[in-house]
């Protein structure tokens, strides 16, 4: 695949996580690659992980995504954040809880599915998002609250 890196997963990993880019082949997807992983034609599963001492729930997804590849079989390519490349990538798709995956269809979002669910779910999920319409990222934020309310208040 063009503009991704071919490279292996760097060390250190947990074998699960070492496992998708080894047995499963996919992609180490960082910073430098990820637009031109996303850009590519087609659905692409960006995989978030995080560290398995942190979020333990990251070794259960580094087992399910594979699992689902082979179920939607040719319908995606996956791409692996590592935690440090998946916490500066947070941001950009709005997702809330660890571990999660992005979908997206020629470089457009589609949605993500964060935490962990039921097998069942997973399968309608991305179902789901195989078939959304593309859509603006969420935006991870604060509310902001001004002093005032109402129209009258802007710019005081």
């Amino acid at each position: 695949m063009t503009g991704a890196s071919d490279s292996v997963t760097p060390a250190p990993a947990h074998p699960l996580i070492a496992q998708l880019f080894h047995k499963h082949g996919y992609l180490n997807i960082d910073a430098a690659n990820i637009d031109s992983f996303v850009q590519q034609p087609g659905q692409a599963l960006l995989v978030f992980t995080e560290d398995p001492l942190r979020v333990r729930e990251t070794l259960d997804l580094a087992v399910i995504v594979p699992e689902l590849a082979q179920t939607f079989a040719g319908r995606f390519r996956v791409g692996v954040l590592l935690p440090a490349a998946a916490r500066s990538l947070q941001g950009r798709y709005g997702f809330r809880r660890w571990p999660a995956f992005v979908m997206v269809r020629d470089g457009a979002y589609l949605g993500a599915v964060d935490g962990l669910r039921n097998w069942d779910e997973y399968l309608q999920e991305v179902e789901r998002l195989l078939d959304a319409q593309p859509t603006r990222p969420p935006t991870i934020g604060v509310a902001v609250k001004t002093a005032g309310t109402g129209a009258a208040s802007c710019g005081s």
